[in-house]
């Protein structure tokens, strides 16, 4: 049963929120995955750091060739001017998610029945500040219930509002220009822009990296995602940080939290790779991991040719791993499902007003609300260890 069909008395009104206390989950064990259900596919965020590899490289006349790889969402022309106002102050906001269809190349990946649809089982809003040298990175648990505003279906048919409904419903209902809808509803900040990337374009980009370096400060096993990796430093391929990415058993609580706190550890050893990467004398390498971004890459038609993408990518290569901030937006576990969380809106409204004012997300914004328990669980691993 889908999200907009699951009844719910419970559900608060807006503004209202019905879990009280720092982050305690209601009792009760969360329910075991589904047979053969894979959940969330990392990130995209890739493409808010790691895109840098299609910029300032001094190649750019390869990427004219790439550019019938691309797909790109009119998102502007879908949502109207009813929107928030474009900030004007040199920042961006950009809405990256992680697209779980079970369609082509994916269904292997993914798991399931590849029924049709798709789902956002991994979304980041990017907040890229003025002067392009730092970042906050907010991870919206797709279990969140939400108020989704009306949207048009990906049948062209019109779905009015709905109010307590799984995050993720919104691109499996409308596609981006819904999913981006309900972002700048409930943040009340404009996205500038629109990038969305599958499961099997992020594992061939690993791999076309030549895999990414990480530390895991414990052992994690979990046959579902094939994942198996001592406690130590590793250096995974694409299908290891594909499973690394989307696993939830056998760290921290086992929710869709912990497995945001991986994915973001793994954004920055990603990040970490791509920077130290030489890429200027090896056009060969270049040109696959350009073969493969344009080829997964969804974005809004603004960045929808190779030479605005490698203008938007080269904007942002400035930003270093240490100049990233990456947080889950503030949630409580809802008491009344333990499968979903609530937002904390004071606090999650701390979050969007220091971003709509380009300032840091003060550290208050996140105490206290839900977490995973698997911070520190996957570092990037030490400088220096391949020769």
């Amino acid at each position: 049963m889908s999200a907009e069909s699951t009844p719910d008395p419970a559900i608060p009104g807006p503004g209202q929120s019905r879990a009280t206390g720092g982050g305690r989950r209601g009792k009760g064990r969360r329910r075991k995955p589904r047979a053969k259900r894979r959940k969330a596919l990392l990130v995209t965020a890739w493409t808010a750091a790691g895109v840098v590899v299609l910029g300032g490289t001094g190649a750019g006349v390869l990427f004219f060739k790439l550019n019938g790889n691309l797909t790109s969402v009119d998102i502007d022309q879908a949502l109207g001017t009813d929107r928030p106002e474009k900030a004007g102050d040199g920042s961006e906001n950009i809405l990256v998610l992680g697209s779980d269809t079970r369609s082509g190349g994916n269904k292997k990946l993914g798991g399931g029945t590849d029924d049709g649809t798709a789902r956002s089982d991994t979304a980041m809003v990017v907040h890229v500040y003025k002067g392009h040298k730092k970042a906050s990175v907010v991870s919206i648990p797709r279990d969140t219930l939400i108020d989704r505003p009306e949207c048009t279906g990906t049948d062209g048919g019109e779905r009015p509002a709905a109010r307590g409904v799984m995050f993720n419903s919104a691109y499996s209902t409308g596609g981006a220009a819904c999913a981006v809808k309900t972002v700048e509803s409930m943040s009340g900040l404009r996205m500038d822009h629109y990038l969305e990337v599958d499961f099997s374009g992020f594992q061939q980009l690993v791999d076309d990296l030549g895999g990414v370096d990480v530390t895991t400060t414990e052992a994690i096993k979990d046959p579902d995602s094939h994942l198996d990796l001592p406690a130590g430093t590793h250096t995974l391929d694409g299908e290891q940080a594909l499973g690394l990415v989307r696993t939830r058993h056998g760290v921290g609580d086992g929710s869709d939290l912990g497995r945001i706190q991986l994915q973001q550890a793994f954004v920055k050893a990603l990040v970490d790779r791509v920077r130290d990467i030489g890429l200027l004398g090896n056009p060969k390498k270049l040109y696959d991991i350009a073969d493969t971004a344009t080829k997964t890459v969804t974005t809004d038609s603004d960045l929808g040719s190779v030479n605005s993408l490698m203008s938007f990518a080269s904007g942002l290569k400035g930003i270093s791993p240490a100049g990233l901030r990456m947080v889950t937006m503030p949630v409580v576990y809802d008491p009344a499902d333990a499968n979903r969380v609530l937002v904390e809106k004071t606090k999650a409204e701390q979050v969007w007003t220091a971003l709509k004012n380009d300032r840091p997300i003060p550290a208050s914004a996140t105490e206290g609300t839900a977490s995973g328990g698997a911070q520190g669980v996957v570092n990037s691993a030490p400088q220096g260890r391949r020769e």
